[in-house]
């Protein structure tokens, strides 16, 4: 250790000077201070002992080069280990920043290109061992069940599967032996070729792909061209100060009351005045009716509206335009450009009125929920979508069918994000990429199986007096025997038989069961309800997630060869509206503020 202790104090200082900084500048300033300061046996010592101190600080620093206590691993022919073998710990992307030093996940990032900011800290830690083994070395490490999905996967397997390492052999689901209620994964990786027969979960397979599946490709799914241009998000408003809301309980919005008495006594005012419905009414009414109206100047200046309705003008200028102004001093936000047109909303999202506007409804579902729940919409241009809700121009049995079924729905699962226990379905990640069946906005077959269910899901609801969310908590309880839930069941059942089919997979199994998405801890979870839920076994799950992502790989290679140009949408909110009743409104008139001649 004192032959090297000058070489392990460069290579601490080396490191220093990265987390003394905050950019490369600061950081190129610092090593380069250093890197004048050691010239000198004295100043060696005194920075040996500032290192030595800030091992024990509370977030300490601490670094360890590889190299340099292990030389006789790195000097040979074909360096680095023969084998890891080991339990990394795990940590979400805010566990490890707190947990560290201030830049550390920059460190990261700068280690190991390619990787995301928000994976767990596991990911960083396969790639670290798969760095230091030697070619054809192999590790063998533990891991949550996250390693497959997500960032963290593109982060990890993806990135080693990319750059010569191939799994051979992993078990997705292996529950913790101590107190622990936690199931993970077990991941073994060849920096090589490999020899002897690939193992997932105990079963012989040709290969094993950084989701760990038997079959498709490593890298994320292609957004597919024939996928553009049939998926929207409706409008941010940025200001609910725009809306009229008697359930608002934070006295932004104005009350139905006032909308009434704006109206009797300028009837011009109805013309800007529009429905406005979101994710939570769809999922919570069970005829999906709205209970909020909303101001829609559309893209008119300042001056043609406070000519027009000045006193909606009014109540837009008091309750939008202070907090539009001080979204001026947050640029990261991406608000302050619209401060100077406090009186729009933040987007617009045309495309949306233009893709309806000769359909008589639309499908749409929330972003935010704990189930998929998709439902028709009227599709007449005078209602103002929330961006809470992702609208889709179709008006097929068929096409509800598809998206509603489990096939979509594991997909969905898999590929969008969480908010706290509910999934986020943003079309860009879930819908753009999905590779639906043949045919599937018309297919016979899936529009009898969406209809029945459609139908009876739809008078179900109105006779419970229950919303989509309700009822879909009720099809998901264990302990729900009502006989219209367990119909409820089995048309759902006939709707996945008509997807499976429509691909041509009439080998797989359509029989759900109740089980659980993770791991509880039985005896701290106590009397609470069990987060069951009603789905496929985890076997049929993963075979058919499988298979839609070869099916993906296929369609972009077939669009590659077209010289279709797929599509790489950015994430922009879009708007949608339709007729309803405003008082003395017409229910057939338009009045799109975005329309010709306005």
């Amino acid at each position: 250790r004192d032959a090297v202790a000058d070489v392990r104090l460069f290579g601490d200082l080396t490191l220093a000077a990265f987390f003394e900084g905050a950019k490369p500048k600061e950081r190129a300033a610092r090593l380069a201070a250093y890197q004048e300061a050691i010239l000198t046996r004295q100043a060696r010592q005194r920075h040996a002992r500032e290192l030595a101190g800030r091992r024990h600080a509370e977030l300490p620093f601490a670094p360890f080069h590889w190299e340099v206590e292990f030389p006789e691993v790195f000097e040979r022919e074909n360096p680095g280990f023969d084998a890891f073998v080991g339990n990394p710990p795990f940590g979400g992307h805010v566990t490890t920043v707190e947990g560290n030093l201030n830049h550390y996940t920059d460190w990261l990032r700068t280690q190991h290109p390619g990787s995301a900011g928000k994976c767990d800290v596991v990911a960083h830690f396969y790639r670290r061992a798969f760095d230091l083994l030697r070619a054809d070395g192999a590790f063998g490490l533990i891991a949550t069940n996250t390693i497959a999905q997500g960032d963290t996967r593109s982060s990890g397997l993806r990135w080693i599967c990319e750059h010569g390492g191939h799994i051979f052999r992993a078990t997705k689901r292996v529950k913790w032996p101590g107190e622990a209620a936690v199931v993970v994964s077990v991941v073994h990786v060849t920096k090589g070729e490999v020899v002897g027969s690939r193992m997932l979960d105990d079963t012989p397979a040709d290969q094993i792909t950084a989701f760990l599946f038997h079959r498709g490709g490593h890298a994320d799914p292609v957004r597919l061209a024939t996928n553009a241009d049939k998926s929207y998000v409706g409008s941010s408003v940025l200001g609910m100060g725009f809306t009229f809301d008697d359930t608002d309980r934070k006295g932004v919005a104005s009350s139905l009351a006032d909308m009434r008495r704006l109206v009797e006594t300028d009837p011009r005012n109805r013309e800007a005045i529009f429905p406005y419905i979101g994710g939570e009414e769809v999922n919570t009414s069970p005829t999906h009716a709205h209970h909020r109206y909303v101001i829609n100047f559309g893209d008119r200046t300042e001056a043609e509206c406070r000519q027009r309705w000045p006193d909606l003008l009014k109540i837009v200028e008091q309750r939008v335009k202070p907090a539009r102004l001080q979204s001026t001093k947050r640029s990261k936000s991406g608000h302050g450009g619209r401060a100077a047109i406090w009186w729009q909303f933040m987007h617009h999202a045309k495309d949306l009125y233009t893709a309806i506007a000769t359909t008589d409804r639309v499908l749409g579902n929330s972003q935010v929920s704990a189930n998929i729940q998709f439902a028709f919409l009227s599709a007449n241009a005078n209602r103002v979508y929330a961006h809470t809700l992702n609208v889709y121009p179709f008006q097929t049995y068929a096409a509800f069918c598809a998206l509603q079924s489990r096939v979509h729905e594991v997909w969905a699962r898999f590929f969008g994000s969480s908010l706290e226990e509910r999934l986020r379905y943003t079309p860009s990640d879930c819908f753009e990429t999905f590779p639906f069946p043949d045919g599937w906005e018309t297919h016979p077959a899936l529009e009898a199986a969406g209809k029945a269910y459609y139908d009876y899901r739809a008078a179900l609801m109105v006779g419970n007096r229950e919303g989509m969310t309700k009822t879909y908590n009720r099809l998901h309880d264990f302990y729900e025997h009502d006989a219209r839930i367990a119909e409820l069941r089995e048309l759902h059942a006939a709707m996945d038989r008509a997807v499976l089919d429509a691909y041509g997979w009439t080998d797989l199994p359509t029989a759900c069961d109740f089980l659980l998405d993770h791991a509880i801890d039985e005896e701290t979870w106590g009397r609470k309800k069990k987060p069951y839920r009603y789905r496929w076994p985890d076997a049929v799950r993963d075979e058919v997630l499988a298979r839609l992502l070869a099916l993906n790989a296929d369609r972009a290679a077939a669009e590659a060869r077209a010289g279709t140009l797929t599509v790489v949408p950015g994430s922009r909110p879009r708007v949608s509206q339709e007729p309803d009743s405003l008082p003395t409104r017409k229910v057939a008139e338009q009045r799109s503020p975005y329309s010709a001649g306005r």
